[in-house]
């Protein structure tokens, strides 16, 4: 069995778990069929015993195959009962200005209440976190800090963190400097000043629909108009769409979440980005873009950002440790190219620097190399959740439904029959402790509400799986 070293990961377990568990996405093997013994495989290639466990037990965590007592490793997984792939969305061709404030505020003054399975968020969980690593950068960071933490930063953010930052831009093409970038109180609010800077109340941007919530909220805040485009499930927003689109209205900025988007969760092409960033800089529109879970990729490599391919500083580039690391330490950066003394001026007017303690423990965790080690282990367990939830949806929720397999991130957008309002089936799972985020909540059309979505970043649980199972009959109880 040559092939069952085909994969490419560093460690010869994963490679062995990477070559089964493609043979059962290409349903060579099928729910039901054996897989070879671990004796067998030890004998037959001279792999140890332990390395060929490690592998069944990488796939076990997986969901992809299953123990059975006294006879060995079984398939227990069938990507063919995954639910359907959703279709590219269709949204009208007009600017409203529906109010999503009240949905949202009531979807998020709830999820934090005790014992509530918190699909609607999406943010990692505690448990998959290395907390006890933070606390360390913590409280080296307040040992180390002029006054113990408690003096002003400089404006554009502390110099250490923008210097990682930089470093770690390399992994997507990137080729920024330190004083490329500007540090802020996480991702949204670097998007916020980004939109300050390159629009004025009664412009109109162009956006993926569906959208993060928050974005439109802070759009209408200060009066902007918002354009939803047609957006892939898989492939995100066509620069010919934009281009379209461009001819016909007067857009002055463009917001796209390039890489495993939320909460679509599409990952756009690499040529395209290159494509878009062309066209965007001919038309002299600039492009903010949220690349907040770019990090969190289930492929080989880290896909580039449309930043990787602006060579004239059209590209407001965002991101932040929020989605992989300490939500709560609020802290995110910006490289906004050529708008850089605008962002300057507003973060000075607006909070005059960002919090000292947090940037300094996040800069000493990205420069001690564990960043690079957690994130090799979140991956695994968000790949692993990815496959848990799909399976789950397949099995519990009644056929017909529809989603976009992710390729990264930790979000599922979920398609469910049209008879269905999600917004309700928001109401009735709150009764039974699972608060999930209505559709509606991502656009300002009259659409998407029969569409949820789901956050699967937590430890899978037999909790977890019980909450989906319960989600899926009050969905068949609705119909």
């Amino acid at each position: 069995m040559k092939t069952i070293i085909k994969g490419k990961s560093e460690h010869l377990y994963l490679r062995i778990a990477e070559t089964f568990e493609q043979q059962i996405m290409d349903q060579v093997l099928k729910i039901g069929d054996k897989l070879p013994s671990v004796r067998m495989l030890s004998k037959d290639h001279g792999i140890s015993v332990s390395t060929i466990l490690q592998a069944y037990y990488h796939l076990e965590g997986k969901a992809l195959i299953e123990s059975r007592p006294q006879s060995g490793y079984y398939v227990r997984f069938n990507p063919s009962r995954f639910p359907q792939r959703i279709e590219k969305s269709d949204p009208p061709q007009m600017v409203k200005t529906k109010n999503v404030e009240a949905i949202i505020g009531e979807v998020y003054d709830n999820f934090s209440m005790p014992g509530v399975m918190p699909f609607s968020l999406s943010v990692p969980a505690a448990e998959i976190l290395p907390l006890a690593k933070l606390n360390k950068s913590m409280m080296q960071a307040l040992r180390d800090l002029p006054g113990n933490g408690t003096s002003y930063e400089q404006i554009q953010g502390n110099d250490l963190l923008r210097r990682q930052v930089a470093r770690w831009s390399i992994h997507w093409g990137g080729h920024l400097q330190a004083d490329d970038i500007v540090t802020t109180a996480g991702c949204m609010n670097a998007i916020s000043y980004c939109l300050m800077a390159i629009t004025k109340p009664g412009d109109m941007i162009a956006v993926e629909s569906p959208v993060y919530f928050g974005m439109l909220r802070f759009a209408q805040s200060i009066g902007l108009k918002v354009l939803e485009l047609p957006t892939d499930p898989d492939t995100g927003v066509d620069p010919d769409d934009v281009k379209r689109a461009l001819q016909k209205y007067p857009i002055k900025a463009c917001f796209f979440v390039t890489n495993f988007s939320n909460p679509l969760g599409y990952c756009m092409p690499d040529e395209q980005k290159e494509t878009l960033v062309k066209i965007l800089s001919r038309n002299g529109v600039p492009l903010i873009e949220d690349d907040l879970y770019g990090d969190v990729y289930f492929g080989k490599t880290r896909p580039k950002s449309c930043k990787s391919f602006d060579e004239e500083g059209n590209v407001l580039w965002c991101s932040s440790i929020s989605k992989t690391l300490a939500p709560g330490y609020r802290v995110g950066w910006v490289a906004p190219g050529k708008y850089m003394d605008k962002i300057k001026s507003l973060k000075l007017y607006h909070s005059i620097t960002s919090a000292t303690a947090q940037q300094a423990a996040i800069a000493s965790f990205l420069a001690t190399g564990r960043y690079e080690h957690h994130l090799r282990k979140l991956r695994q367990t968000l790949h692993a959740n990815s496959l848990q939830f799909m399976r789950a949806l397949g099995e519990y929720f009644p056929g017909g439904i529809k989603l976009s397999p992710p390729k990264g991130g930790f979000i599922l957008w979920v398609e469910l029959d049209k008879k269905i309002d999600t917004y309700q089936l928001y109401q009735e799972a709150m009764h039974h402790k699972i608060s999930i985020a209505p559709g509606t909540m991502f656009t300002l059309q009259e659409r998407y509400q029969n569409c949820m979505r789901l956050s699967y970043g937590m430890q899978w649980t037999p909790e977890v799986d019980r909450a989906l199972k319960k989600l899926g009959n009050l969905v068949k109880g609705m119909m």
